[in-house]
């Protein structure tokens, strides 16, 4: 049938007007007469200020105006008889919600049904009303309607909803959005007992980019940002920028910390790759705080601030990390903040001192070097530790004026010292990435007179993340100077083995993590060291091995072949003066010892843990930790093969069994393996559910501190209730079986 006006369609019915009759043009009517109301239907009609529409009993369409064909890409004849509701779909997020099949199902009257073309490819939205049409019996004949076309409008409303809820530049969604779809996604999962993620996330170095290459590559930037945010979460979550350099995304249904680690380190990988602007190229890093629901926070304020709080110590902790929150994130946060203004206030005040620790070839005894440390006494702390005020220190890049005073002071001190000791000074990826920081090596050797082949400068893995060219460049101007360049605590980070070829660099420092004790051997991971030493060996530079303590172990490096070793089993470090002292005694050696005190003093950092067996609660001390297992100290009597759970605090519990039993130490092995936290330790993926707390009579609220005597059910069944509390275990704050 050809596209006829609505007025001859139900002037003539259907069955007259296929074939239409010509004749003179009609004569003027009466507007008030019948077929005076029929032309200035007519005339509506082709104007296109209002379409019409009819259907039959079954909800075949037989007639559509010539607009609504138009607009749907088809002519009357190829439309008719087709479904209506097949042809025409509401459009999301309509206050009605009910589909155009179902209103025609009712056959009741129904108006303003907001519908577009099913197809797609055409863009048409239009208001729907339509009545019922039924016979003098009743009998229901189909529907008669009209037609508003509202795109333009319809469109125009849509891009300002869609700019009041996403980010011009990225399209990602905005601050006001993602509050909204938080306060959703939480209130809904609070009454399903479901978790969610929340990762904040901070652009590093950003500001640089928009100062050095301007602002309209900073915007470049911030896109190709935001795509490659969605490259890596895809369909998983939601992902929001805030404004500036700051990210948020959230993830529902995710507790997993180990797959959220993950996915936190490929965002931080994939961010850190350099990015193509007009401009030149720029690279940036990425850091990132996480907090879950309901772990870490039930509603949306708990939340952000436990990710922010996260975030914060993320940034703190050597940018380019990710941190889970933890409960003493706040109190580290403020004891943070306030050692932030004492150590600036220690810089005027000159409260910083170098100490010495000797390095020695285990060949023969000698000390060849002398590694410097930083000395801090404070008037309320008293010494604080190197490791205590060190990241402080690199977050507030306070360590940028303090290692420039300590390289002079360093090269000063090392001035009257006999030539075949050098100086090994350690160099931070804040301190390398400074601006200035090559010129300010060259012109302390210059004004000091050092001799640069005296001076080792050791770098961290992280150093060789940043951007090739500008690395590059630095260590072959440091090379040229003169000075030896060795890879610090090497194995612990994330540089490549192609790098090592690269780059000029002459000595590998293995850490002293290398040397905790681990399952088998209580040495460490000496299989690992033999690698390293034979890596070095083929690379043509020397091994050392730092935070050495044990005789047995210092035996044992000297067996595989170690150039030279530093830590207690020689020497602490020493004051300047107390150098000086040892040099006028002539040749310098010492003899590796192993009387005790050291030992005492690694004690320390030993913390104390919960362990549960039965319906009993322990308090064990931790010895060491990896993902695999742990060694514990404090029980007696503890055959192997017992199964116990491990209390971490916080709702972490971690199911093992004894695998190995020395007296009063159990080595253990977990079920499921630890992850990282981000903060260079380890955590448990998962930790006992608020959930499951109310529901055994707690309040419903976020993890406080404490201890979770909760044992999973696999993990009793030993038929052995109770051990005795060696001499080594913590003091037990409620007796034995304390929960």
């Amino acid at each position: 049938m050809g596209a006829l006006p609505f007025t001859e369609y139900f002037r003539k019915g259907r069955s007259e007007v296929e074939t239409p009759v010509e004749g003179p043009p009609s004569q003027p009517v009466d507007p008030l007469e019948p077929a005076g109301k029929l032309a200035v239907i007519d005339e509506i009609e082709r104007s296109g200020a209002l379409a019409f529409w009819a259907t039959d009993a079954d909800g075949r369409a037989v007639y559509l105006s010539p607009s609504i064909c138009e607009r749907l890409g088809a002519t009357s004849k190829n439309l008719v008889g087709e479904r209506l509701q097949r042809l025409l779909v509401p459009v999301e997020g309509d206050g009605e919600g009910r589909s155009l099949g179902l209103k025609l199902n009712t056959r009741k009257r129904f108006t303003n049904l907001t519908v577009r073309a099913a197809d797609e490819q055409h863009d048409v939205v239009l208001k729907l009303s339509g009545h019922p049409l039924r016979d003098d019996a009743g009998e229901f004949l189909g529907f008669r309607g009209s037609a508003l076309d509202i795109t333009e409008e319809f469109r125009s409303e849509e891009e300002a909803n869609r700019l009041a809820k996403f980010d011009s530049l990225t399209g990602l969604a905005n601050r006001h959005r993602m509050e909204q779809r938080i306060d959703s996604t939480l209130h809904a999962f609070k009454a399903a007992k479901r978790s969610a993620a929340l990762m904040m996330l901070d652009l590093d170095k950003f500001k640089q980019v928009n100062d050095t290459l301007g602002h309209p590559a900073g915007d470049q930037l911030l896109q190709q940002v935001a795509e490659r945010l969605r490259g890596v979460i895809g369909g998983r979550g939601e992902i929001g920028r805030l404004g500036g350099d700051e990210f948020q995304i959230l993830v529902p249904d995710m507790d997993d910390r180990g797959e959220l680690g993950a996915i936190a380190k490929k965002i931080i990988q994939i961010l850190s790759q350099p990015y193509p602007v007009e401009e030149g190229r720029a690279i940036i890093g990425c850091s990132v705080g996480i907090a879950i629901a309901p772990y870490d926070g039930l509603g949306r304020d708990e939340l952000t601030r436990a990710a922010d709080l996260a975030l914060y110590a993320s940034k703190n902790g050597g940018r380019g990390q990710f941190r889970f929150y933890a409960a003493d994130l706040e109190h580290e946060a403020n004891l943070r903040r306030r050692m932030e203004e004492d150590l600036a206030e220690a810089i005027e005040a000159g409260h910083f001192a170098l100490e010495y620790q000797p390095v020695v070839t285990p060949a023969d005894d000698r000390v060849v070097a002398l590694e410097a440390q930083y000395c801090w006494v404070d008037e309320e702390r008293g010494r604080v530790a190197p490791e205590t005020f060190l990241p402080v220190a690199e977050g507030s890049r306070l360590i940028v004026p303090i290692g420039e005073w300590a390289i002079r002071r360093a090269c000063e001190d090392a001035l009257g010292w006999p030539e075949s000791l050098s100086i090994s000074f350690p160099v931070s990826r804040v301190q390398f990435e400074a601006t200035g920081f090559v010129a300010g090596i060259e012109k302390v050797l210059e004004e000091t007179g050092f001799d640069p082949a005296r001076l080792e400068l050791r770098l961290p893995e992280s150093v060789l993340l940043g951007e090739p060219a500008k690395v590059d460049q630095a260590l072959a101007t440091l090379f040229k100077l003169g000075a030896r360049l060795v890879l610090d605590q090497f194995g612990s980070g994330l540089s490549s083995l192609s790098y090592l070829r690269r780059a000029p660099l002459g000595a590998l420092r293995i850490g002293g993590e290398f040397f905790e004790p681990v399952m088998g051997n209580d040495l460490g991971d000496m299989e690992l060291v033999r690698a390293v030493v034979a890596l070095g060996g083929a690379m043509g530079m020397e091994t050392v091995a730092s935070g050495v303590h044990a005789l047995e172990l210092m035996h044992e490096l000297k067996r595989l072949g170690i150039d030279r070793v530093s830590g207690f089993v020689y020497s602490e470090a020493l004051t300047a003066e107390q150098v000086g002292e040892e040099i006028a005694k002539g040749e310098w050696t010492l003899a590796p010892t192993d009387n005790g005190t050291q030992r005492a003093s690694r004690r320390t950092v030993l913390r104390k843990i919960g362990l549960i067996h039965e319906d009993h609660y322990y308090d064990v001390t931790l010895r060491n930790l990896s993902r695999s297992g742990a060694m514990i100290q404090g029980l007696e009597g503890v055959p192997v093969g017992t199964l116990f759970v491990l209390d971490f605090g916080q709702g972490q519990l971690a199911v093992c069994s004894v695998k190995r039993t020395m007296g009063d130490t159990q080595g253990l092995e977990f079920e499921q393996e630890l992850v990282d936290d981000g903060a260079g330790g380890l955590c448990t993926r998962h930790r006992v559910s608020p959930y499951e707390l109310a529901a055994a009579g707690a309040p419903l609220t976020a993890l406080p501190p404490g201890k979770y005597a909760m044992a999973p059910d696999n993990a009793a069944g030993s038929s052995f209730a109770q051990f005795a509390l060696s001499a080594n275990a913590p003091r037990q704050t409620g007796g034995k079986d304390a929960a």
